[in-house]
């Protein structure tokens, strides 16, 4: 299973189609990039693209004449898509949809902010967009937050906090009830400290230091 900051690298660059080439990559590029028009309107409706310009099709853009709808890729070009990409009304990228297991079938989706940076990552272990059972949040591409949902009941009962992408709590719900009653606390990403026993002010009773 591919890692979620593996999924962060994947989506940075997302919609650069334009680099500077050697002759023969711009060859290979000329090559295969296949337009394909509606009979009826004479609209560009397909693109075809080769993202790594090794001479083999690897994406397949979706156009309504000069704007990018969507598109799907198969970066490993083993025959199985891999990565989808989302756009607005106006061109603009706003989720990329990833087969971390390979099988074809989306199971995470990383999603751009106003500054077209990555804000947050959703994944399902299912692979079903309706079963979301981990967020992710991110500031200038650093993991800041995430939730877990483990017992599979839609609701996040498990949250962690980093800083410059280092772990340095995790609040686990264990009744259900929507608050924590654990936490753990890390010191440059070793655990230190072990609360639990919340009483109902959300004060922890009982700590034990990790040494």
């Amino acid at each position: 299973m591919r890692s979620s900051s593996h999924l962060l690298f994947l989506t940075l660059g997302l919609a650069s189609l334009t680099v500077a080439c050697s002759s023969s990559e711009n060859s290979r590029v000329r090559d295969t990039t296949r337009p394909t028009y509606n009979s009826a309107t004479g609209k560009l409706v397909e693109l075809t693209f080769d993202r790594n310009k090794n001479g083999v099709i690897d994406t397949w853009t979706a156009m309504e004449g000069s704007r990018m709808i969507g598109s799907r890729s198969d970066l490993n070009e083993d025959g199985t898509l891999d990565r989808w990409e989302y756009y607005d009304e106006r061109g603009n990228l706003i989720k990329v949809g990833f087969a971390r297991a390979g099988d074809g079938r989306q199971d995470a989706w990383a999603f751009a902010g106003a500054d077209a940076k990555v804000e947050r990552i959703e994944i399902s272990s299912s692979g079903d967009p309706q079963r979301i059972d981990r967020w992710e949040r991110y500031h200038d591409g650093v993991l800041v937050s995430a939730e877990d949902d483990t017992n599979g009941d839609g609701r996040a009962d498990k949250s962690d906090t980093y800083e410059a992408g280092v772990l340095t709590t995790t609040a686990i719900d264990e009744d259900g009830d929507g608050e924590p009653d654990r936490r753990l606390t890390y010191s440059s990403g070793v655990l230190t400290l072990i609360e639990s026993e919340r009483d109902g002010s959300g004060v922890f009773r009982s700590s034990v230091t990790v040494r």
